[in-house]
């Protein structure tokens, strides 16, 4: 075994605990939850390894790092999910191969994704991403569409040729009434969760919470956790 599959194969079994202990306190079962790793700035090397370890869930934040990296793995069984900001300049890019785009946040992109995916001949499944330090009708530092739009955004991907409503996602904010409070802030996505299943009974997906904070998501009720440096390590020098 290599030094980078050795070092990967303990970094996976540590977060892996993490997810497992979670679940137990949270009376879960560990199979309710799915690990995305988001391997953005490592190289494809790596996404090869983390898939000889078990990893089917992968994630990316910019597509000039992911068009690539994708088609070099392209004879992997992996779920590329898309979580960073996206321009609609990128969206034919993004749909050809990302399965799940997680930072749908305004109408403009869910109909560039929309025609994107359907000149494809591809079904994309689309989270919204809700920014919870959003004022009405504002955008978040970091994405997102504010709480009150999460309905309106959520009706348009439900019609949309070629798309699948999936559910939700956040980032713990940074600013306003959620900044420092994790817990608090997923608990309330989950309370968006709630009502969107609603009138939306199968986007039952919510990804939230990452290496630092991976234990609140999943007891508030997260999916799926989107875990990049406790598993990859930090890279010096990159963002």
């Amino acid at each position: 075994m290599t030094d980078r599959k050795t070092q990967l194969a303990e970094n996976l079994a540590q977060v892996e605990q993490r997810i497992a202990s979670a679940c137990a306190a949270a009376g879960r079962k560990r199979e309710e939850v799915t690990l995305i790793v988001v391997t953005k700035t490592y190289p494809a090397s790596d996404v090869r390894i983390l898939h000889e370890l078990g990893v089917r869930h992968v994630a990316e934040n910019r597509d000039q790092d992911a068009a690539p990296k994708a088609a070099a793995c392209a004879d992997l069984s992996l779920t590329w999910h898309f979580v960073g900001q996206l321009q609609t300049n990128k969206v034919r890019s993004v749909a050809s191969y990302a399965d799940v785009v997680q930072s749908v946040d305004r109408t403009k992109l869910v109909t560039a994704l929309s025609a994107a995916a359907v000149r494809g001949g591809r079904e994309l499944g689309c989270l919204i991403q809700v920014a919870l330090d959003a004022e009405s009708g504002e955008r978040g530092d970091r994405g997102g569409v504010a709480p009150d739009g999460i309905e309106e955004l959520a009706d348009a991907v439900a019609v949309a040729p070629g798309l699948r409503l999936d559910g939700l996602m956040t980032v713990a904010p940074l600013a306003g009434p959620y900044a420092g409070r994790q817990r608090a802030a997923f608990d309330r996505l989950m309370e968006f969760s709630s009502r969107l299943r609603g009138n939306h009974p199968a986007a039952n997906m919510v990804s939230a919470g990452m290496s630092a904070d991976l234990e609140d998501a999943v007891a508030a009720g997260a999916t799926h956790v989107r875990v990049g440096t406790a598993v990859l390590g930090v890279r010096p020098g990159l963002g």
